[in-house]
């Protein structure tokens, strides 16, 4: 048992930056799906929807593609995840606060909804290998995530801090349970209630180094 605190990253839009995957996705949808205007319905606002994925998951059904079609467009475009093809970027100061929070004790985690199809090529494509101490795929949140959060009670883990991009998918389960919670980028819900929003995750950092224990060394987004 242990009171170490921990650090829930979510991926896709949150550590893995970038339209690469989403395009990717879409392009894969129209191919395999035999539709188009996939890609371009990324362009049109739909604050309804959770976030890119949504989106073009909704175009899709609009145009009749079918759920095996969508399920296997993902994995190829997962496929191509960190390469040219789907090209991803880090948020600036990601690095250094995954390695203050390292030094400082914090169990650091990444839990995503992806199947474990090329993260840790992303991850090393982003300068961040090595800066997790745990790696959670296909996790199923928000369901998942409860779960994750389970486990890490049973270690005797109570402080948690998550951050994503998705509300009910990356933080409302730990906002339940009175963990501290970090919520990025565009897409809104009503019913979001983060500690910590901005749009972008270097907005963050300040806010965020608080949370890490005393003994955390600086860092810098710079």
């Amino acid at each position: 048992m242990t009171n170490r605190p921990a650090v829930i990253f979510d991926f896709d839009g949150t550590v893995a930056l970038g339209d690469g995957p989403l395009r990717a996705y879409a392009r894969a949808v129209e191919e395999l799906g035999g539709v188009t205007g996939i890609e371009q319905a990324l362009a049109v606002p739909a604050p309804e929807l959770l976030d890119g994925y949504d989106v073009i998951r909704a175009a899709a059904e609009d145009l009749g593609v079918d759920a095996d079609v969508l399920s296997a467009a993902y994995l190829a475009s997962r496929a191509v995840l960190g390469t040219a093809e789907a090209a991803i970027f880090a948020p600036a100061g990601l690095a250094e606060f995954l390695r203050a929070a390292g030094e400082a004790g914090v169990l650091r985690i990444l839990a995503t909804n992806a199947p474990d199809v090329r993260i840790a090529e992303a991850l090393e494509s982003l300068g961040i290998e090595g800066g997790f101490d745990r790696i959670v795929t296909s996790v199923g949140k928000p369901a998942g995530l409860d779960a994750l959060l389970d486990d890490l009670a049973a270690e005797g883990v109570t402080d948690v801090l998550s951050i994503g991009d998705i509300w009910r998918n990356d933080l409302a389960p730990v906002h339940r349970r009175g963990g501290r919670t970090a919520l990025i980028g565009e897409f809104a819900d009503e019913s979001a209630a983060p500690d910590h929003r901005a749009p972008t995750l270097p907005e963050l950092w300040d806010d965020l180094r608080s949370w890490l224990p005393a003994s955390a060394p600086s860092t810098s987004s710079h």
